[in-house]
């Protein structure tokens, strides 16, 4: 596109927020584009794809590539908001697209610099050669080195509100409105049914886990469906089973010492192995031996 949009100062700047959007919806279509094709891959092989990988994504960004920056001097994200790229390093007041150098080197730095990344991490992280271990080591301290120059870039970018990636600083490529843009209307409907629900959420992930459910849904069963059918000795003992007497809890595998209350078996047998003279907390029944709750009663708490 070889609109006039006037001189690098008169130009209306594209908005941070803008092209921050932009390169996300970017990371979004990758993702996209990446899970459709690995999709056509359920039914081989696991791991068919797991050798190849790196090349078969840069295969794919290279498509894109060649669809969206080599075509028309602007990624997806940048077409959707009605942005492209400039050619930063031209002196001229028209527009002027990049130039076939510029687009080479951009597929170079992004394309090719995660296939090398990528690829470099799986021909070193078995070597153990102490010759590749100093390889991988430059090379990571180049790759750290570019994190840090691509941090400081973004921080610049916040103050000046130009060269969104590094790459964009070093080719000297800007993003610039393709059409006179107006103010940009943000509604904030959506976001406030976002963020009430979210909080919701959030305050039933905190709350659902201090509500013991199954004891509640007992104990309300326990008052619908009374037990009948058992003598006292047993209704005395069966009103103890909805609850350990040592832990409070809905017993697990419950057990009795010989008295009327019923414990979990891990905790009335740890209590014991560490103290044979243990006594019931309630009652103060001794241990003399444990048993099983009497099947009987044990189903028919259950069915209450």
């Amino acid at each position: 596109m070889a609109s006039s949009i006037g001189n690098e100062k008169s130009v209306n700047p594209v908005l941070r927020i803008s092209q921050l959007d932009a390169l996300e919806l970017n990371k979004a279509l990758e993702q996209l584009v990446w899970s459709q094709f690995t999709s056509c891959f359920h039914g081989f092989k696991p791991g068919v794809l797991a050798h190849f990988e790196p090349e078969v994504k840069a295969f794919l960004w290279l498509v894109l590539w060649r669809f969206t920056v080599y075509s028309k001097n602007a990624t997806v994200g940048q077409a959707i908001l009605n942005i492209q790229y400039k050619n930063n390093l031209s002196q001229t007041e028209k527009y002027q697209s990049l130039s076939k150098q510029q687009k080479l080197w951009y597929l170079i730095f992004t394309v090719g610099g995660r296939w090398l990344e990528e690829r470099c991490y799986d021909l070193f992280s078995n070597r153990q050669l102490q010759s590749f271990c100093k390889i991988k080591g430059y090379i990571n301290f180049g790759a750290g080195l570019l994190k840090l120059c691509g941090l400081i870039n973004f921080l610049i970018f916040l103050q000046k509100g130009t060269f969104a990636t590094l790459t964009e600083r070093i080719l000297g490529i800007r993003s610039v409105f393709c059409k006179p843009q107006s103010v940009r209307q943000v509604g904030f409907e959506y976001m406030n049914r976002e963020l009430l629900w979210h909080g919701f959420a959030e305050f039933l992930i905190y709350l659902l886990p201090l509500i013991n459910l199954q004891k509640l849904k007992l104990t309300i069963s326990s008052w619908c469906l009374p037990i009948a059918g058992l003598s006292n000795s047993e209704n005395t003992l069966a009103a103890h089973c909805k609850e350990c007497s040592l832990c409070g809890e809905w017993p697990t595998m419950p057990h009795t010492v010989g008295c009327s209350h019923v414990f979990c078996y891990y905790c009335i047998k740890s209590n014991y192995l560490f103290d044979m003279y243990f006594t019931c907390p309630k009652c103060g029944s001794e241990v003399h031996s444990l048993q099983p709750l009497k099947y009987k009663i044990e189903m028919t708490e259950l069915r209450a």
